[in-house]
């Protein structure tokens, strides 16, 4: 089977297995059969499938839920600085 077995996500390619990556949720087994389906032979469509499964765990990709964050802390540090700027401003004006 090519190492395909050897993945911990990957029992046997009978079995659907779904591997969850940031908000990818990604069938080998209906992808393989898919690509088969398509004309190309078992052992290349399970390779082109760890391929395409090794390169989303790989990847280093953002959720909705991390821009939220990512967000909301720049909202509040954005906050924090105009209120900073705000007094530097009305200290300013005091000491003139």
């Amino acid at each position: 089977m090519g190492g395909f077995g050897t993945h911990p996500y990957v029992t046997t390619l009978q079995e659907p297995c779904y591997v969850t990556m940031a908000t990818i949720t990604f069938d080998t087994h209906k992808f393989i059969r898919r690509l088969k389906e398509s004309g190309i032979p078992e052992t290349q469509a399970e390779a082109i499938a760890e391929a395409f499964r090794d390169a989303h765990i790989e990847a280093d990709l953002a959720t909705k839920a991390d821009l939220r964050e990512l967000e909301y802390r720049l909202v509040i540090k954005l906050g924090g600085m105009m209120m900073a700027s705000v007094a530097v401003v009305a200290a300013l004006v005091k000491l003139l």
